[in-house]
């Protein structure tokens, strides 16, 4: 496999439990070059996965310190990257849900459109939880709103291809983008800026305790969290409503942060 000089799979993980080394060695059969981003994790994945990267130059393992969060984690690995001269990553979870045969697929929509963002539309299973399903519709209803349907069909789907530098220039402006919020709102803030979505279908399976899944969803503080996030974006919504009305229905405007 040729390594890519362009785009690379991004993973943050945090304590994971063995489907990490499954999920990373799917990745690296799929794709090179392959970073993991391990986000403060206390339960021993990070030095594994450590001695992994060292027989597989291929395989970078950026550790931090303490645990900040999903998008925390995203964004030192997503500066590393743009330093190491990358200009798209695919973001994909390390607890073994989404499927890494779809990362080529992916990686070639990127580079045909390399403008967009590439979002996966996910097909569920019956191993999906129905309140994590009927969830998302409201999320969804949401997020198409605040970008006045511009084309994000899954707001909170994990598993896409950025351009990098768009991306950072958007988390740069917030203090916010750095836990769970962090994939429904860089899909609206990429949207308001300009960077169109193309979507593809991802299947996706949740693994049980007993077939070693980990879940760091916290329904309460979670939901709580993505409730003050959409309420935040609408106000920036009624701000910019002008402009992304010009932009939807009219002439072209100049992309906004």
């Amino acid at each position: 496999m040729t390594p890519s000089d362009t785009h690379l799979v991004l993973i943050p993980s945090f304590n994971p439990g063995e489907k990490v080394f499954s999920t990373v060695r799917d990745a690296r059969s799929q794709w090179a070059p392959v970073w993991v981003v391990v986000d403060g994790s206390t339960d021993g994945t990070a030095e594994a996965l450590l001695e992994m990267s060292r027989t597989d130059p291929q395989l970078r393992v950026l550790v931090r310190a303490s645990n900040g969060g999903k998008g925390a984690a995203l964004l030192d690995g997503l500066r590393a990257a743009r330093g190491g001269g990358f200009t798209h990553a695919l973001t994909m979870d390390s607890d073994g849900q989404h499927p890494a045969e779809c990362i080529g697929p992916f990686m070639a929509a990127s580079r045909a459109a390399p403008a967009a963002m590439i979002l996966g539309e996910p097909v569920f299973d019956a191993s999906a939880p129905r309140i994590r399903v009927r969830g998302r519709r409201l999320a969804n209803w949401s997020t198409n709103l605040e970008t006045l349907w511009a084309g994000i069909h899954d707001t909170l789907f994990g598993f896409r291809v950025y351009p990098i530098g768009p991306l950072i220039a958007v988390m740069e402006t917030s203090h916010w983008m750095r836990r769970f919020d962090f994939d429904a709102e860089a899909a609206v803030r990429l949207s308001w800026r300009g960077v169109p979505a193309l979507n593809l279908p991802v299947p996706v399976r949740y693994f049980s305790r007993e077939e070693g899944g980990v879940s760091h969803f916290h329904y309460w503080r979670d939901n709580v969290l993505l409730t003050c996030m959409y309420l935040r974006l609408l106000m920036g919504f009624v701000l910019r409503l002008p402009l992304l009305v010009a932009r939807r229905f009219g002439a072209p405007a100049r992309p906004t942060r």
